[in-house]
C-alpha cells in the first residue's frame, strides 16, 4: 500500500437526488471504500453553473497539482457526467461514474454497476479506459444532442418533474404533450461531410452512445461505436407522422418509423437563418448560435470502468 494519497473530488448536483446529509451512511461506506484504496475524498456541490465554474477550476489544481492525478467522479446523472467530463478532454485525469440520473446511460454502456457501493469499487479499483466524445461547437455530447422538437421534450419533461418527481415514463407524456401543442418546423442546410442537404425538419437526433442507440433499435449504433458523427432526420411534421413516430419510440422500432432518414459522417455541419438554435444535449437544453459543427473527438476522455470492460 502506497504512503501517498491519491485525490479523489466528488462533484455532485444537488438535484440528483444525492445529498451527504441525506444519505450519510451511504456516504461513509463510499468513504471507506476510496480510504481503503488511499484516496482522499473531497465532495463537492453544485448548485448553479456559475458556481461549477469556481469548483470545477479549483478540483483541476487540485488534481493537476498532485504526482498522482486521481479520480475526479461526477455523483448524478449523465448531464453532470457532461459538466465534469467536458473540463477532463484529452488529460490523464479519469473520471469515475457515481449513477445516481434517471437512465444513465453512459454508466451502463461501460458496464457500471448502478448501486453507488459497487459503483464506488470500480472508481477505487478498476481501470481506465478511454472513450469517444462529441463536439457540437463549444459543448460535447457523451450519449445524444438534438434540434427540434426534442429540446421542447426535455423542457415539458422537467415540468413533469418538478410536479410529479422524477419518473422514466416522464419522457414519453412529455413528447405526447409537446406533440399536441407545439409542432415547429426548422428550414436548416445540412452538410453530411461535403454535401449540402437543404432540409425542413421537425426533428434531428445525433446519437453518441451505441447502447442507447441500439436500444432506440437504430442502424446508426454501429456508426457511432467506429467514432462516427451519427444522425437522424425527421422529414415530415404533420401531426400523424409524429405521434407514429414517438409510438415507435416507445415500442424501440424508431427505425421503422416512415419518414426517417439516418445517416453517418466525419464532419457534419448544420447553418440556418436563425440567430439561436435551441439544442438538447444529454438530457439539458441550450442556446447555441449557428452554424453547429459537430464532430467526434476519438479517444478522448479517460473513465474508470470494470477491468473486464476495459477492452469493450
Amino acid at each position: 500500500m502506497s504512503n501517498q494519497s491519491k485525490p479523489l473530488s466528488i462533484i455532485y448536483n444537488h438535484n440528483s437526488g444525492f445529498r451527504l446529509f441525506d444519505q450519510q451512511e451511504k456516504y461513509e461506506q463510499l468513504l471507506d471504500i476510496f480510504a481503503a484504496h488511499d484516496f482522499e475524498t473531497k465532495a463537492f456541490e453544485i448548485n448553479d453553473p456559475e458556481q461549477f465554474k469556481t469548483v470545477i477550476a479549483e478540483v483541476l489544481q487540485r488534481h493537476q497539482q498532485s504526482p498522482d492525478h486521481g479520480v475526479i467522479v461526477a455523483a448524478g446523472g449523465d448531464g453532470t457526467l457532461n459538466s465534469v467530463a467536458k473540463h477532463l478532454l484529452e488529460t490523464d485525469i479519469p473520471v469515475g461514474i457515481l449513477p445516481l440520473g434517471t437512465f444513465n446511460y453512459a454508466a451502463r454502456l461501460l458496464d457500471i454497476p448502478l448501486d453507488l457501493v459497487e459503483a464506488a469499487q470500480v472508481i477505487a479499483t478498476g481501470q481506465t479506459k478511454r472513450i469517444h466524445v462529441a463536439r457540437i461547437n463549444q459543448e460535447i455530447y457523451l450519449n445524444n444532442a438534438s434540434l427540434g422538437l426534442y429540446p421542447l421534450f426535455i423542457k415539458k419533461r422537467e415540468d413533469y418533474n418538478r410536479i410529479f418527481g422524477r419518473f422514466p415514463l416522464h419522457a414519453y407524456t412529455s413528447a405526447l404533450d409537446v406533440l399536441i401543442r407545439d409542432r415547429k418546423e426548422l428550414k436548416l442546410e445540412i452538410w453530411v461531410d461535403q454535401k449540402k442537404y437543404p432540409v425542413k425538419t421537425p426533428l434531428i437526433f445525433f446519437g453518441n452512445n451505441p447502447l442507447q442507440l441500439a436500444d432506440m433499435k437504430m442502424r446508426i449504433a454501429q456508426a457511432a461505436e467506429q467514432g462516427k458523427v451519427a444522425g437522424v432526420v425527421v422529414s415530415k411534421s404533420d401531426k400523424l407522422t409524429l405521434f407514429k413516430l414517438v409510438y415507435q419510440l416507445i415500442r424501440g422500432k424508431i427505425d421503422q418509423a416512415s419518414d426517417v432518414y439516418s445517416f453517418a459522417a466525419d464532419q457534419v455541419r448544420i447553418e440556418s437563418k436563425r440567430k439561436k438554435l435551441m439544442v438538447a444535449i444529454d438530457g439539458e437544453t441550450v442556446e447555441m448560435t449557428p452554424p453547429l459543427n459537430i464532430s467526434v473527438l476519438k479517444n478522448s476522455l479517460s473513465v474508470m470502468v470494470p477491468h473486464d470492460s476495459a477492452s469493450l
